[in-house]
């Protein structure tokens, strides 16, 4: 099940009321999407309004507005040796603040601070439940599903101050989507980065150090995660420049593409 968030555009009676929904169709033929309205939030049963709309008559929204993004660095050996780093003994964790995500078509605002903004491709994982201390074999329990990431980073930051709050955690730094696929085998997918149509980033989730329960279990052995929480699993190697007018897109195999353009900061 493909869950989105979403707007409905002018020149409907529920123009601007912002909902989940169910999206059904052939993702590769936009013109057949469809998106059926949900009744509340996407954690329980799902239950449909009996609204539908085409998708050319809603606006895709960032899919979930999470309490917290927990981002796990250098979880591909190859993207941290590029860096010139090594693979940390355990997983390496940050924040990204609920300020950063922004949805597909939104665009991602260069901040003045950086003259070397990065793209970072990644499956991100949503989180369906409250949850803490979460055993190996129990993390599929706690997963609502998966959506397309980019963890942008202002890279000269990033490796000017030390640590990492500025420079992954920046307004627009975090978008998600196009939707939430809640069926889906993470174990061996393909994830792709393209600036401009160009190619930059490719590589399999299963060249991941450490796999999802693993971080999953790390994660909640500290904190509690909340429904809608968003956890980012690292990047593969190919990262890369942005520059004002490039458009980015992430895909990742069974879900889709997250393309967002690159403006100045106004």
């Amino acid at each position: 099940m493909r869950i989105a968030r979403f707007s409905v555009r002018e020149g409907s009676p529920a123009a601007g009321s912002v909902s989940f929904g169910v999206v059904e169709g052939d993702a590769a033929q936009p013109d057949s999407l469809v998106v059926h309205a949900l009744a509340g939030h996407p954690f329980g049963p799902p239950q449909l309004t009996g609204e539908s709309f085409r998708m050319q008559d809603v606006r895709l929204l960032a899919p979930m507005l999470p309490n917290k993004i927990v981002a796990v660095g250098r979880n591909y050996a190859a993207h941290a040796a590029e860096l010139g780093n090594e693979v940390p003994d355990v997983p390496l964790t940050f924040f990204k603040p609920s300020t950063a995500v922004v949805g597909p078509t939104e665009s991602i605002a260069y901040p003045p601070f950086s003259s070397d903004v990065q793209h970072e491709a990644e499956l991100a994982v949503v989180i369906g439940r409250m949850c803490r201390e979460v055993p190996l074999e129990r993390v599929p329990e706690v997963i609502l599903g998966y959506t397309c990431a980019n963890d942008v980073t202002a890279r000269d930051v990033q490796q000017r101050e030390g640590q990492w709050a500025r420079a992954k955690g920046f307004d627009t730094s975090c978008p998600l989507g196009p939707w939430i696929e809640t069926e889906l085998d993470p174990s061996d997918l393909a994830i792709t980065c393209t600036v401009n149509g160009e190619l930059r980033q490719t590589g399999r989730t299963s060249l991941m150090v450490r796999s999802i329960p693993e971080l999953i279990a790390h994660i909640s052995e500290a904190m509690t995660l909340l429904p809608g929480d968003v956890v980012l699993t690292g990047t593969p190697a190919g990262v890369g420049p942005l520059s004002i007018g490039d458009e980015v897109a992430v895909s990742v195999e069974g879900i889709g593409t997250l393309a967002n353009k690159v403006i100045k900061r106004g």
